[in-house]
């Protein structure tokens, strides 16, 4: 004998195709929202520490003035031409009352192009607590500090020896002193940069 059964079959939910299926977290809320606002806070944690970073690593600006100083830089002629000759910077230093072993003056200049593609580095040295051979434009008065005048001289030709364009130049001054040990001269202390810009016609 046979027996007839009957079969149902189990009907398949439906899913819209156009409404997105979203996985829900415990609390709720759905599961890309908090994968979005951890990915945000990791990044603002990356910048924050970046930045924390860099400004560790920033040198600390040096705010009282040294007792080496550059109290005037004089360029002569005011409107140079590399065909006239040569300019010349008058650079009036003020040297400290202790030169704590300090014996050579080295004053220094830096003429460069706006673009940096022209540039040429002078420099002079010279023992440091000498009477100038250039007289001082007044008199100091008693207990002044001792001063020297040092003049560097640029002939107009840039880094490869050749005539720098016309165009306006600037030129960075610095004075240094230093220490003559066994192993050569060491720096004792540094002036602060004097700047300006010269125009070569």
């Amino acid at each position: 004998m046979i027996t007839m059964r009957s079969t149902r079959s189990v009907p398949t939910p439906f899913v819209h195709p156009r409404r997105p299926v979203t996985v829900a977290s415990r609390s709720g809320a759905p599961l890309g929202w908090w994968l979005g606002a951890s990915a945000l806070g990791s990044l603002l944690l990356c910048l924050l520490l970046s930045a924390t970073e860099a400004e560790a690593k920033r040198k600390p600006v040096q705010h009282v003035q040294p007792d080496l100083r550059i109290l005037s830089v004089t360029a002569s002629p005011e409107s140079y031409s590399p065909q006239d000759g040569s300019l010349d910077f008058a650079i009036e230093v003020e040297l400290p009352k202790d030169l704590d072993g300090a014996t050579i003056l080295e004053v220094s200049s830096l003429i460069s192009s706006p673009s940096k593609r022209s540039m040429r580095f002078l420099s002079n040295r010279q023992p440091a607590g000498t009477p100038t051979t250039q007289a001082l434009p007044q008199a100091l008065p008693p207990g002044s500090k001792p001063r020297l005048a040092v003049t560097l001289t640029w002939d107009g030709t840039d880094q490869t020896r050749q005539a720098v364009e016309h165009g306006k130049y600037n030129y960075e001054v610095r004075a240094k002193l230093l220490a003559v040990g066994e192993k050569g001269p060491r720096t004792k202390m540094v002036s602060w940069p004097k700047r300006g810009i010269i125009e070569v016609k």
